[in-house]
């Protein structure tokens, strides 16, 4: 299916359709609608969906939510059964069912000239109402998935579900064993009927953005006997996205971050762990054999365990079910893998949507850690399989701990389609917590699905485990794949293998990065083996570390297979930088359509504790879900309905997860555009705070309009139209057309910012040609001077992103950000150019003076450009600063003067070439991510001194200590530092240096703590104190290197420096570079300094090294011994 199927669909069934008279006695299903080939036809204003259409493999499914709409609407079924037919029409054979027969009276004159007739594969369309399936089943999946057939059904389940309340009619109302296999289901709510006009694209409500089932028994049955899920130990898994309307969380922290979740999937259903280790743990050993038998489904097996999991054998075999070392097969019942292999991605998700029940489990946080610049959402492994699910692997982590398990009985709430109680219940038998304490780092995963829940989060709702129903399958996801054999873990393992099985008895196919598992998970009574991706499983248990079987196994999950899915994507996020972890990260490519997102946040270690599984009877709206909660915040924005305390205290999750929701991009699923579609709503209503240094924001509701408005602005399709409502009193700023530069480059280190002397004003939009030799080189274009990501600030001066950056992969490019900015081309390390030219179509320019190149007279000009940022560029240094701070300007090159000098001092005391081979750069912003200045490429700093950066007369006469500090940061070296006693001291050397032999002001004029005074008084201190080590940090430190540099002088600091360029072998630890140091500075100025030394402390050998040496022994520190 292209990218753009769906809206092309949508065109053709309504053709010629504008209005939709539904008034009158029949009442439609409100349908729900999962994973990315799934998308509405029909919305009403309460937001239901009454009729959908969907891709299936090669064939194609419309969904009526009335049987009568079939003779009702004759245009529109005319146009379905000739969309469902594909062209030429004329000769495709139509046959409707006998229940439908006045169908085919009523269309006698049709072309088409549909026949009353029984059910036959080589039907090009067959059309039959809602009840009248069941026997055909497994052929019409066939139909659709092999023969390429179209099938029309038309029905309620309402009515069904009030006659069979026993019955889960997401899984037993006849057609649904039929149409969640495309991700349409019929469910248990009637329609709110009217009259409804047709828009020419697929339509759109945030009302719709809800959770398809309560999952009410779904957690009641997982969470049998399960009270919480201890994950406390080393395994470090991710966190999961819940976002597909029949995904959920199983096990979340406190603030909701899912570790755990399950999602029904077609006919299957699908639990993921985040953390493949924790499916073999004995502690969650109840809730295993409770998500066995869950997604075997009474089918009693095969549980197929795939040898990345097979650790989790034994556990997973208690469950009764029968299972079996293999890897992914069709005919499991439930298979068993971990996240990091998509190789079987169709297969498994149609295993799954057939019927199978998966259990997966991994993190995806390593795999974005080593796959820097791809996107966990997409391309990890996990996501492939799990993201149709409406699950997806993070590559956030979460922290060990022992995690109370969902309390049963809860009601769901507005959003959410199910509640889960039946689902926790049955996964939480026997599990009372989750003990994910040790080294393991677990991503947090997103819930994000209307059928998607978290089972296993942090007490503040970061999951990391979480459930989903997707098709007719299941899905849970731990974010980390350790989990999985943690023996703690055993009962909701074992608890989560029947689950995904649905009493089919297996096989559990336990992938071989998962193989750890297999003796747990067999201790589920399921019969699991050491196996592959199969279709013929019931559940696969895999990490979310490959997408090699993305489709395959979403497929297996629609289908009805049981997915168990562990894994963290911060590790992949980390090694993948510049890439999208929502969308290509391997597990993500998994769990995103199942409504499960693994993150790259992770559960820091004082999150993994022993966390208590959720207690049964407890409201939906006391637990986190994001579609849940986005449907709530939606509600308050655009109607006013009021949040509770505790989902105020919810607001700042929901914008860590709003923003790796839409990373996922996914434009072609209709769950996903509906949710742009909602945030475009509430933007559009309004706004976002139009921050600033004399207008910060401090709630959590001006946080999220900031975060999400920027996040809505990038994957809109239309960002011109809603930059009015993000950006106020924008004003038009004279463009200066076919703007021309020269780069060169000759980078040996790290990526380096090349200034162009432009910027782009808010939302503008501007092309660039840019010379083959950077094509596809790892450069990059960046938007804004502004690198730091305050979003962790409780007030904010401006919105937490406010820079852009654009990989150069082909040579004509489109550029622009919502915030504007200064315009930078960004080369990666390690890189030589000369000379090339860009030319970028259309820019403001910038009052941008460098040294040796911008002329006085230019100046004069370019001091007064429109460009609300300049910059000077000086010979090893570069200034980015407000326009307002260098208007007044008038000899720049006095400037560069002071400047140079500088940057030569800083060179010369560090005993590297006077040229840089990366000019330094300090970038005046008005909010910081940490500090009043904090070093780095770029050095950021505050703007209450920043005049003095241009000063030339203030800086020689009084110096300037804190910047000089900063660019000291720059060159400290890890070799000769002792961290945290020297981090932040022997910065400093350099600001004593520079102010005393560059600017000629004495140490104790450059700063108030450099006065003898201060410094006898901090030595009487210290030595009072009892020359403690821990002591021993910044001026006090200082002081010692300052007696130094008083008896030996600077020179002996810039030949220990030299010394430690080219130095080998040096050790790692304080005591052993302290030890080491002293020997070096002794050996540099011929003078044994151990009794200097000692208290750090000296170690004997060090001593017998230089003991040849004289003593120092009227060493200042003599007289107080």
């Amino acid at each position: 299916m292209t990218k753009n199927s769906i809206h092309e669909a949508y065109t053709a069934l309504m053709k010629g359709i504008s209005v939709l008279d539904l008034n009158g006695p029949n009442v439609s299903s409100d349908l729900v609608l999962i994973g990315h080939n799934a998308f509405p036809l029909v919305i009403n204003a309460r937001g239901q969906v009454l009729m959908a259409a969907s891709f299936y493999g090669d064939g194609r499914v419309v969904v009526l939510g009335h049987e009568s709409y079939l003779t009702t609407f004759p245009a529109l079924v005319e146009n379905a059964l000739m969309w469902l037919a594909g062209s030429p029409c004329q000769s495709t054979t139509v046959v409707v069912h006998q229940s439908c027969k006045a169908l085919a009276d009523t269309m006698s004159n049709s072309r088409l000239q549909p026949k009353v007739g029984c059910f036959c594969k080589d039907n090009g369309v067959y059309v039959t109402d809602a009840y009248s399936v069941g026997s055909e089943v497994k052929e019409l999946v066939e139909f659709l998935k092999v023969t390429k057939g179209g099938l029309l059904i038309a029905g309620q389940a309402w009515s069904w579900a009030c006659k069979h309340r026993d019955l889960n009619t997401l899984l037993d109302f006849p057609a649904n064993k039929v149409s969640s296999v495309a991700g349409i289901y019929f469910s248990d709510r009637p329609g709110v009927l009217g009259t409804l006009s047709v828009p020419p694209q697929i339509p759109s409500s945030w009302l719709s953005v809800a959770i398809g089932k309560d999952f009410k028994d779904d957690l009641e049955f997982l969470l049998k006997g399960v009270s919480e899920f201890d994950i406390r130990g080393e395994s470090i898994p991710s966190e999961v996205l819940v976002h597909g309307p029949l995904a959920f969380p199983i096990g979340a922290t406190p603030d909701g971050r899912a570790f755990l979740a399950g999602a029904y999937y077609g006919q299957g259903r699908v639990i993921v762990v985040t953390h493949e280790g924790y499916v073999g743990r004995e502690q969650l050993s109840p809730f295993w054999i409770n998500a066995i038998r869950w997604l075997d489904k009474g089918r009693n097996g095969p549980v197929g365990i795939s040898s990345g999991i097979a650790f989790s054998f034994p556990l997973l075999s208690k469950s009764g079910v029968p299972c079996e070392r293999s890897g992914f097969r069709t005919d499991l019942s439930v298979y068993v893998c971990t996240s990091y292999s998509d190789n079987q991605v169709d297969e498994i998700q149609d295993f799954v949507a057939e019927g199978g029940g998966l259990l997966i489990g991994g993190h995806a946080w390593c795999w974005a850690h080593t796959h820097p610049g791809q996107n966990p959402m997409t391309d990890y492994a996990g996501n492939r399989i799990l993201n149709k699910m409406g699950l997806s692997l993070l590559k956030e982590t979460l922290g060990a701990g022992c995690f109370k398990a969902p309390v049963m009985g809860r009601k769901c709430s507005e959003g959410i389609a199910k509640d889960f109680k039946d689902d926790l219940e049955f996964l939480l038998k026997g599990v009372s917590e989750f003990d994910i304490r040790g080294e393991s780092v677990p991503s947090v995963v997103l819930v994000h699905g209307p059928l998607a829940f978290p089972i296993g989060a942090t007490p503040d709702g970061r999951a990391f485990l979480a459930g989903a129903y997707y098709g007719q399958g299941r899905v849970i996801v731990v974010t980390h794949e350790g989990y999985v054999g943690r023996e703690q873990f055993s009962p909701f393992w074992i608890n989560a293998v029947h689950w995904l099985d649905k009493g089919r008895n297996g096989p559990v196919g336990i992938s071989s990065g998962i193989a750890f598992s297999f003796p747990l998970l067999c201790q589920s009574g399921v019969p699991c083996e050491r196996s592959g991706f199969r279709k013929d499983l019931s559940v696969y248990v895999c990490t979310s570390y490959s997408d090699k079987q993305v489709d395959e196994i979403q497929n297996f999950v629609a289908e009805g297979g049981g997915l168990l899915i562990g894994g963290h994507a911060w590790w992949w996020a980390h090694t993948h930088p510049g890439q999208n972890p929502m969308t290509d990260y391997a597990g993500n490519r998994i769990l995103n359509k199942m409504g499960l997102s693994l993150l790259v946040k992770t559960l820091g270690a004082s999150a993994r504790q022993c966390l208590k599984a959720p207690v049964m009877g407890r409201n939906c709206s006391e637990g986190y879900h994001f579609r849940h909660m986005l449907h709530r915040f939606a509600g308050h924005m655009t109607t006013g309905e009021k949040l509770t305390e505790q989902e105020e205290s919810r607001l700042k999750k929901l914008v860590n997860d709003c923003s790796s929701f839409l990373q996922m991009r996914a434009h072609d699923c209709a769950s996903y555009t509906s949710v742009v579609a909602m945030l475009t709503e509430v933007l559009k209503k309004t706004g976002i705070p139009q921050v600033g240094h004399n207008c910060p924001v401090s709630n959590a509701k001006d946080h999220l309009l900031l975060n999400v408005g920027a996040e809505v602005y990038k994957v809109s399709k239309n960002p011109d139209d809603l930059l009015p409502y993000l950006m106020k009193d924008l004003t038009v700023k004279p463009i200066w057309p076919n703007h021309r530069i020269l780069i060169s480059c000759n980078e040996a280190g790290g990526e380096q910012w090349l200034s162009t002397g432009a910027y782009l004003s808010p939302g503008m939009k501007s092309n660039m040609s840019l010379p083959s030799e950077i094509v596809g080189k790892g450069w990059k274009v960046q938007i804004g001077c502004q690198t730091d990501n305050i979003g962790n600030a409780s007030e904010l001066k401006r919105a937490p992103v406010v820079h852009e950056r654009f990989p150069i992969d082909t040579q004509i490019m489109q550029v622009w950000n919502l915030w504007g900015g200064l315009l930078y081309l960004i080369a990666p390390p390690n890189t030589q150019v000369d000379g090339l030219e860009i030319i970028i179509e259309q820019v403001v320019l910038v009052p941008y003076f460098k040294s040796g190149v911008t002329t006085p007279a230019e100046w004069e000009n370019l001091r007064n450009a429109p460009s609300p940022w300049a910059e000077f560029e000086f010979e090893n240094i570069i200034i980015t600063l407000s326009s307002d701070l260098v208007r007044g300007v008038d000899r720049p090159h006095l400037v560069a003067e002071v400047w140079d000098d500088i940057m030569r001092g800083i060179a010369d005391l560090a005993a590297i070439p006077a040229k840089f081979p990366r000019k330094e750069r300090f970038v005046v912003d008005v909010q910081i991510s940490h500090g009043y200045m904090h070093a780095g490429y770029p050095i950021m700093m505050q703007p209450d001194e920043a005049w003095k950066l241009l000063d030339p007369r203030a800086m020689r006469n009084s110096g300037h200590w804190g910047p000089i500090h900063e660019l000291g940061h720059n060159q400290q070296r890890g070799v000769w530092e002792f961290p945290h006693h020297t981090t932040e001291c022997t910065c400093n050397l350099w600001s004593m240096y520079v102010h005393e032999e560059v600017l000629g002001i004495n140490r104790d004029r450059a700063h108030p703590n450099m006065t003898l005074a201060n410094r006898q008084c901090r030595v009487k201190e210290y030595v009072k104190g009892g020359r403690n080590l821990s002591a021993w940090t910044v001026w006090v430190a200082l002081e010692t290197y300052m007696q130094l540099q008083e008896q030996f002088g600077w020179d002996a600091f810039k030949k220990v420096f030299a010394a430690y360029h080219t130095m080998q072998n040096v050790p790692n630890d304080n005591p052993g570079k302290m030890n080491l140091y002293a020997e070096t500075f002794s050996l540099t100025v011929m003078k044994n300094l151990a009794p200097f030394f000692k208290a750090w402390p000296i170690e004997p050998a060090t001593e017998q090294k230089l003991s040849h040496l004289p003593v120092w022994s009227d060493h200042p520190m003599a007289k107080y011994n």
